[in-house]
């Protein structure tokens, strides 16, 4: 199992270097060499290597390890899994240069720090749902996070007339923006359906140890809501959409890893 991840970080590497040079190439206005053209096929196997890794377990022990590197892991790996399946369509490779060392980072952290023992059964009552949809809206929002940041940063550049070499590989302000609101659309989506799947199939979302992260879930699951809002009835976007969506993913953060670093490092005797 460890080969298999630590081959799969390898192939995330390769793809990230890969795309670096084309990347490049683009700046420098020379031909993409052959190989950065064909960057997406190790990241397939990459994505493919990685889940194995992580989801192996459910077919043979039942189980899926959730500890607080493993659930970094899950999140990163479908965050890279969205983008994937995203750049196939679209010119993202400025968002994919910036999220893939993360995936490399995460994955790493899990093969050197994850504690197996820290495992939740995935039972057909319903919880899987619940953990599925929490993971895939986390892994959605983030994605909208950075592209947010990206946003900012181009509109800004825009602004104030400095065009630069990131500025010249990204798809047009129009474009940008439109993909930002489409990923927060469907990650706010994905979060309504982790609370309302955790209102049903979990029991006692608002005891002593988990109250927080539920009320710091359904603040982030308003903001975000509020800023859809914005956009729809006022047309906000740029600056003040940024600043909404940085505000609500860091709610979500300190809700579920948050919560999982203080439950399990500086609670655990």
């Amino acid at each position: 199992m460890i080969t298999i991840g630590t081959i799969a970080i390898l192939l995330y590497a390769s793809t990230w270097f890969a795309l670096a040079v084309g990347w490049r190439a683009t700046v420098k206005r020379e031909d993409i060499p052959s190989l950065s053209k064909h960057y997406l096929w190790a990241w397939v196997l990459a994505t493919v290597l990685h889940a194995t890794y992580l989801y192996l377990p459910l077919f043979y022990q039942q189980q899926l390890a959730l500890d607080f590197f493993s659930a970094s892991s899950h999140v990163m790996w479908l965050a890279g899994l969205v983008l994937l399946v995203t750049s196939s369509t679209n010119k993202l490779e400025s968002l994919s240069l910036f999220l893939l060392p993360f995936i490399i980072l995460a994955l790493l952290l899990q093969l050197v720090f994850s504690n197996p023992s820290e495992a939740t059964l995935i039972i057909s009552n319903g919880v899987g749902a619940h953990i599925l949809s929490a993971l895939l809206a986390y892994s959605m929002l983030m994605i909208a996070t950075i592209q947010a940041v990206l946003l900012a940063y181009q509109h800004n550049s825009l602004h104030n007339q400095k065009p630069n070499v990131l500025l010249r590989t990204l798809p047009s302000l129009q474009d940008m923006d439109k993909l930002l609101f489409r990923f927060i659309g469907v990650g706010l989506t994905l979060l309504s359906i982790a609370l309302l799947t955790g209102f049903i199939f979990l029991e006692d979302l608002f005891g002593q140890h988990v109250a927080h992260k539920t009320i710091l879930s359904i603040i982030a699951w308003l903001v975000f809501s509020a800023l859809i809002v914005g956009r729809w009835r006022y047309g906000w976007r740029g600056i003040t959409a940024t600043r909404w969506t940085l505000s609500g993913f860091a709610l979500l953060m300190l809700a579920f890893f948050g919560t999982k670093f203080v439950q399990e490092y500086l609670l655990t005797p």
